[in-house]
């Protein structure tokens, strides 16, 4: 896995567009000493890299262990292109490492006048001071400082010193990924530290677990009889989980097959799932740009998903079965989809689903098609911040979106241009629906 850091240290291109094509490869890891393979390309100056990188969807706000993120170092280095490309993806141009310093502090420093310029027209502060007592204009050289002095005021700032405040012990940085996750496949039972329980479903348990000082969720699956051909589909399968290659999916680290336990592993999500952020105490306030952020990232997943062959017999897209990561990223949780050996036909959630999901067998239905409408439950869920159908049973609700035409009803508070694209996303001819690639874009526009 360390080949990726070379080849983006070197600028290889090509090396690099292969690796990422690979989905078990997590463009977000970071080395022995935090740096992603962005962090690599931005220092280096590999402009193909770092849009490439960008265009995958790297966390353009991604710490190494110093806490720098890839715009500290493009500034250090002197890599103009790189950092408007980063500005572009809304780096956080105020972002201060573990000595105090912003990006603006290092351009002025090695004197990059004209990103030092760039980055006060996008917002960069001039009066953050850092560790040492320093403010962006205390390191520029000859006529730099007034430059950006006046350029700061014509923009409105307070000029009043913004005093270095150690905030690293609150943990909210967001590190590139352990290494180590994307390399497990396989662990031993008795490596796993089990502490709490923290769901409880008819496919299974999920256990918030530690192996090998990593915080991960394990999903002991609901398996009546584990016989050798179970384990040996449980192999087969989840391989097919492991997608570490998109933003917007939280791939199944590995697995553990000790029969009678078949368990399924991935990262620990804090803020949980995205059912817990809009209806349970999550503590999280979702106002409708968040809303809105959450709609692409879940449409962004699933047009991924919907790029590759069919993982799995049966998944299905609902609130529950997306997580919230720590920068308020939604992704879609590859360790709730169903293997061949569950219960086959058992539908716990159809609330989300298709009529034709739940009248029809899976070979027999547009399975991209019954996402869609799945995905427009979604969309009235984030705008209304109710449960569909919560005052009615699971099987009632089942039995009357199949038979009985029960639909979700589009209340008056629900924008006119979010309304109407429910409406189209559940049109009740699945050859009707659009593609998750053809509302990616209108949703994007109403999030600007």
């Amino acid at each position: 896995m360390e080949d990726i850091f070379h080849w983006c240290r070197e600028g290889n291109a090509m090396q690099v567009r292969v690796w990422l094509d690979d989905t078990e490869h997590d463009m977000n890891q970071g080395d022995d000493h935090g740096f992603s393979p962005l962090h690599w390309a931005a220092k280096k100056g590999s402009n193909k890299i770092v849009e490439m990188l960008l265009l995958r969807g790297a966390r353009v706000n991604a710490t190494n262990r110093g806490d720098d993120t890839p715009l500290h170092l493009a500034a250090a280095h002197g890599h103009r292109d790189i950092i408007n490309m980063l500005l572009r993806q809304k780096a956080d141009v105020n972002f201060t490492n573990e000595h105090g310093n912003s990006p603006l502090h290092y351009a002025c420093f090695w004197g990059y006048n004209d990103i030092a310029e760039d980055l006060v027209h996008h917002g960069a502060i001039v009066s953050i001071v850092n560790k040492f007592g320093d403010t962006p204009l205390d390191r520029a050289k000859g006529n730099l400082a007034k430059l950006l002095h006046d350029i700061a005021v014509e923009a409105g700032q307070d000029l009043k010193k913004i005093k270095f405040k150690d905030q690293s012990w609150l943990g909210m940085k967001t590190r590139s990924r352990d290494a180590t996750l994307s390399r497990f496949k396989g662990i031993n039972f008795k490596d796993l530290r089990f502490l709490e329980k923290i769901a409880s479903t008819p496919s299974g348990e999920s256990w918030r677990a530690i192996w090998q000082k990593n915080d991960v969720v394990a999903k002991i699956l609901n398996v009546r009889n584990c016989t050798a051909r179970i384990s040996r589909d449980f192999n087969e399968e989840f391989p097919k989980l492991r997608i570490f290659s998109h933003p917007n999916i939280l791939p199944v680290i590995g697995c553990c097959n000790s029969p009678p336990k078949l368990i399924v592993i991935n990262q620990h999500m804090q803020i949980g799932s995205l059912f817990r952020v809009l209806h349970e105490s999550s503590g999280l306030v979702v106002d409708t740009a968040k809303a809105l952020k959450f709609a692409v990232d879940i449409a962004k997943g699933m047009a991924f998903l919907h790029s590759l062959e069919r993982i799995i017999p049966e998944y299905y897209l609902n609130s529950r079965h997306v997580m919230i990561d720590e920068d308020l990223t939604a992704r879609i949780n590859m360790a709730d989809a169903k293997f061949s050996f569950q219960e086959r036909g058992r539908v716990y959630y159809p609330a989300w689903m298709s009529p034709e999901a739940l009248q029809k067998k899976i070979s027999d239905r547009n399975w991209q098609a019954s996402d869609m409408w799945s995905f427009a439950v979604l969309l009235w869920e984030l705008a209304t911040r109710d449960v569909p159908f919560a005052d009615q049973s699971p099987m009632e609700v089942g039995m009357k979106i199949a038979l009985e035409g029960l639909r979700i009803t589009l209340k008056p508070g629900i924008s006119s241009h979010l309304a109407k694209l429910i409406k189209i996303c559940m049109n009740e001819d699945p050859g009707k629906r659009p593609t998750f690639d053809m509302v990616n874009p209108i949703l994007e526009k109403m999030l600007r």
